[in-house]
């Protein structure tokens, strides 16, 4: 990790009313609470479909860079590279938060590097970075009951049930990231993978 290198935190989801509540957004509400926390508000990037907001982690902290892509789930990765270039912010400083389907509901999980798991958010984040070794912040959504196809599941909202324990979730997936940053991807899973 650089020392003074700012971090980019990408809240993964798609833009548009129609899909705010959906398990796929997720990232986005994350994003939202973390930019909340350092006092920063989201504002359309030039030349780059995103919304970004800057703040600083705790006093003297590492500055934190969230950004939510306003290009649809699928090709994220074009505004993450252009912003990870414009901040000079290096791959492994570099963090994505997204809904996970291999990971039961109620789990927040974080790794860095790996697969993608057939997430086109990810897909297109490590093609467009070049590289898997940016952190994952991996909220977990389970499996669609029955038959139903992932695709369709993951564009669904949240259930009644779910959605009680949603912002706890989001609360605890927002300090997870914080942990990344602060004390790094081996220290957060040694704290949060047990609970």
């Amino acid at each position: 990790m650089s020392e003074d290198a700012p971090w980019l935190v990408v809240g993964l989801g798609n833009p548009g009313r129609e899909y705010a509540a959906n398990r796929h957004n997720v990232g986005f509400a994350v994003a939202d609470l973390l930019a909340s926390r350092v006092g920063a508000r989201f504002g359309r990037a030039k030349r780059v479909v995103a919304e970004v907001a800057e703040g600083q982690l705790g006093f003297g902290g590492p500055k934190l860079i969230v950004v939510k892509p306003l290009t649809f789930m699928n090709l994220s990765g074009s505004p993450v590279v252009a912003l990870s270039q414009f901040f000079k912010v290096p791959v492994e400083n570099v963090v994505a938060v997204h809904d996970e389907l291999d990971v039961p509901f109620g789990q927040v999980r974080v790794k860095r590097g790996g697969g993608e798991g057939g997430h086109n958010g990810l897909r297109s984040m490590s093609k467009s970075l070049g590289s898997k070794e940016y952190a994952r912040v991996r909220f977990g959504i389970g499996r669609p009951p029955g038959r139903q196809d992932p695709a369709d599941y993951v564009l669904s909202d949240f259930s009644a049930v779910e959605r009680k324990e949603l912002d706890f979730l989001v609360d605890r997936a927002a300090d997870v990231v914080e942990a990344v940053v602060l004390e790094g991807v081996e220290w957060a899973q040694n704290k949060y993978h047990g609970t």
